[in-house]
């Protein structure tokens, strides 16, 4: 059963939110978020990639990086920049884009139920992104990017959320990108004790989004254990930053890929070789874009084609019936040559966020061919991680994304 617990939040001044919130660390590349900085040197950003402050001498994981992303967010604390709650809350969390919304309930989940499997993941993490993040957490000593946990809908919850919005939030403004963003807090103690009641009896919570970020704040929680032997457990520690979206509510989007060459294929060879597994169908000068699962776009010289796979190639297994799966399994890797995604430099990965328009422009620029795919279901993404399995890299990509900077977990009580 899951331990969700409200927390003591330190979070922006009402009047700064707007420019504080930033997009998650890692969409950045570092000449990117310097950018961003100098466009804006309130965004939290400058925090979770302190070395935009850096001339680019020095290295991402220079411990200067680090100390400097400490000294930063500590002096605007005590500046009075975030203010925080005198009692644990939970929040409410409501993000509306293209009309479509969605309302995450704010707050700190167990580094047991993470080891113990209640809280379930479907993507394996890197060591180096890793100890990335618990550099920074731990040296700053506070949880500054929410991990996005996602359940299957529960009506007390709905309900408990829908009665606790009806009251005016503390933060609405709409970032650059047209999302809008809104915050409630949640300090009732009756409603405090249903939603912690209501999550315990909820047998297995899921991460959507910031694998990375839950690995290294358990990571985090570990140490501190180890040097704390005499640890009870209740300790801010032994917690994460999490924001919990129900499932009917979440908006997956493709990933989709692009690929350098066709491994030595005229065209023509490679599309006859496609047919062994997929009925081809060209498209035309129009982007193909899945309306099924099973089907795949595919931009080659200049022309779309659908691709839809045959039964041969189809599995109901829940990680190879996967469309990522049947992708690489029956194109990438015995046409293409692709056998670890992961780590071949022949390929690369748009979020559908960027739309098809951006995989042309990758075939006319940098690349040789490019493959839209059908978005994975948070139906599958449960199956895949209720049977204790992974997917496949780059197989969900969700918006909009959690901004950083609106509610930090410190790892201490003051």
């Amino acid at each position: 059963m899951a331990e969700i617990k409200p927390f003591r939040a330190y979070r922006p001044r009402a009047d700064l939110a707007g420019r504080i919130a930033a997009l998650p660390y890692d969409v950045y590349n570092r000449e990117e978020a310097c950018r961003e900085v100098e466009k804006n040197p309130d965004s939290f950003l400058a925090i979770d990639r302190a070395e935009t402050g850096f001339g680019p001498e020095v290295d991402t994981c220079d411990p200067r990086v680090y100390k400097r992303a400490a000294e930063l967010l500590w002096s605007q604390i005590q500046e009075g920049r975030f203010v925080q709650e005198k009692t644990p809350c939970y929040y409410l969390y409501e993000q509306i884009m293209d009309g479509a919304s969605q309302t995450g309930i704010v707050a700190c989940a167990s580094i047991d139920d993470y080891s113990t499997g209640v809280i379930k993941k479907h993507e394996n993490t890197r060591a180096e992104k890793e100890k990335d993040r618990i550099c920074h957490v731990d040296a700053c000593n506070m949880q500054t990017g929410p991990i996005f946990l996602t359940y299957r809908a529960n009506d007390t919850l709905r309900e408990i959320v829908a009665s606790a919005k009806e009251s005016e939030p503390v933060y609405d403004f709409t970032a650059s990108d047209g999302v809008v963003h809104r915050v409630w807090v949640i300090s009732e103690e009756k409603k405090i004790a249903e939603i912690k009641k209501t999550f315990a009896a909820i047998p297995s919570l899921y991460i959507a989004d910031g694998h990375h970020r839950c690995a290294s704040a358990v990571r985090v929680g570990q140490m501190r254990r180890q040097a704390h032997p005499d640890f009870t457990g209740q300790e801010e520690y032994n917690y994460f930053l999490s924001v919990l979206f129900p499932d009917d509510e979440l908006h997956i989007l493709d990933y989709n890929r692009v690929v350098k060459d066709l491994n030595g294929l005229e065209p023509e060879d490679f599309l006859k070789k496609l047919e062994e597994g997929f009925t081809v169908k060209k498209w035309g000068k129009t982007p193909c874009k899945p309306d099924k699962k099973g089907s795949f776009g595919m931009y080659l010289e200049g022309d779309w084609y659908l691709l839809t796979a045959k039964e041969t190639v189809k599995s109901k297994d829940a990680v190879a019936g996967l469309d990522v799966s049947i992708l690489q399994n029956h194109v990438l890797e015995p046409i293409l040559g692709i056998q670890d995604p992961k780590t071949d430099k022949r390929i690369d990965f748009v979020g559908g966020i960027r739309g098809l328009g951006e995989l042309e422009r990758r075939v006319h620029t940098d690349m040789k061919a490019a493959f839209s795919l059908y978005p994975t279901s948070i139906e599958e993404l449960f199956a895949v991680a209720d049977a204790g399995r992974l997917m496949p890299p780059k197989s969900t990509w969700f918006e909009p994304k959690l901004r950083s900077g609106l509610f930090l977990h410190d790892l201490e009580i003051r």
